[in-house]
C-alpha cells in the first residue's frame, strides 16, 4: 500500500501564522495643538457672534411693506414695531406676524421675512368684504370667512349690505322658530355663502341681501328687481338658473330660484 504523497503531508502539515500587521501610530495633538484649536474654535464663535449681532452692517436699516389695499404701509410698520438699529438676526419674526394679526383685524395672513444684510419685509394679504352688516348706523365688513374684521361709516362701493330682518338681528330669536337654532354669525356665514355663489352679473347688481331666516334669504337689485334665493344650499345649481332665467326673462321684476328644478319669475 502506497505511503501519503507529498501532496497529502503538504496539506496535513498546520498552517503557519501571519506575521502580525502593524498599523501605523496615530498622531496625537500635543497640548500646544490643542490649544490652539481652542483658541481658533472661540474666535470663530466669537467673530460670527459679532458679526450676527455687532456687527453695524447687519442690523435693521429699513422695514418694507408690500400688498397693503386699504390699509396704509405706515399703519402697518407702527404695529409691526420693528426698531431700526436691531441686529436683523434677533428679530422674532413669529412674534412681529402675531402683533400684526391681532393689531391690525383686517390683516388675513402675514409673511415677516429677513432680507440680508439690512431689511424686513412685512408681505401683507388683506381680508376681502363679501358683505357688510349694517349696525348701528354703520357697516362691518365681513369676509369669506364670516369674519367681521372694520367697521365704516360709509358703505364700500358694491358691496351688498345684508339686512338680518326681525329677530334674526337680534339676540332674542323667540318669535322666530327657524332662528332658535341658527345664531347671527351663522346666518351671516350662509350670506355670504349666497354672495359668493351669485353669477358675476348679478353681483354687481345686487344691493341687498335680506335674510328673515335661514331659509328665507332674498336679494334686492338694482331697478327694484327682487330675487328669492331660499337657503344658501345647491348654490351653484341655483346660479345656474337665475342666469338662465334672466336670460329668457330679462325684464321680469321677480325671480324665484328657491328650488332651482323649478325656477319663476312674475312681473315686468
Amino acid at each position: 500500500m502506497a505511503g501519503p504523497t507529498t501532496a497529502d503531508r503538504e496539506r496535513a502539515r498546520p498552517a503557519r501564522p501571519h506575521p502580525a500587521v502593524r498599523r501605523p501610530p496615530r498622531p496625537r495633538l500635543s497640548r500646544r495643538g490643542v490649544l490652539v484649536l481652542l483658541v481658533a474654535a472661540t474666535l470663530l464663535v466669537g467673530g460670527g457672534t459679532y458679526l450676527f449681532y455687532g456687527s453695524p452692517w447687519l442690523r435693521v436699516r429699513q422695514v418694507g411693506v408690500s400688498g397693503t389695499r386699504v390699509l396704509s404701509a405706515d399703519q402697518v410698520r407702527a404695529v409691526a414695531a420693528v426698531r431700526i438699529g436691531t441686529p436683523l438676526v434677533s428679530v422674532d419674526t413669529g412674534a412681529v406676524a402675531d402683533q400684526l394679526r391681532t393689531g391690525l383685524p383686517r390683516i388675513a395672513s402675514i409673511d415677516v421675512e429677513r432680507s440680508w444684510p439690512d431689511k424686513i419685509v412685512l408681505k401683507v394679504t388683506e381680508r376681502t368684504p363679501k358683505v357688510l352688516l349694517k349696525k348701528g348706523g354703520k357697516f362691518q365688513e365681513v369676509d369669506v370667512s364670516g369674519v367681521r374684521f372694520a367697521t365704516d361709516s360709509t358703505p364700500p362701493s358694491g358691496v351688498p349690505i345684508v339686512e338680518l330682518a326681525g329677530d334674526a338681528a337680534s339676540s332674542d330669536q323667540s318669535q322666530m322658530p327657524s332662528n332658535r337654532y341658527f345664531g347671527t354669525d351663522r346666518l351671516l356665514r350662509a350670506t355670504v355663502q349666497v354672495a359668493m355663489d351669485l353669477p358675476e352679473s348679478v353681483q354687481k347688481q345686487t344691493q341687498t341681501i335680506q335674510v328673515r331666516s335661514f331659509d328665507a334669504i332674498s336679494l334686492e337689485l338694482t331697478g327694484g328687481r327682487t330675487v328669492l334665493w331660499g337657503s344658501a344650499e345647491h348654490g351653484a345649481r341655483k346660479a345656474a338658473a337665475l342666469t338662465a332665467l334672466m336670460k329668457a326673462a330679462g325684464s321680469a321684476a321677480h325671480y324665484d330660484v328657491s328650488a332651482p328644478t323649478a325656477p319663476a319669475s312674475s312681473g315686468s
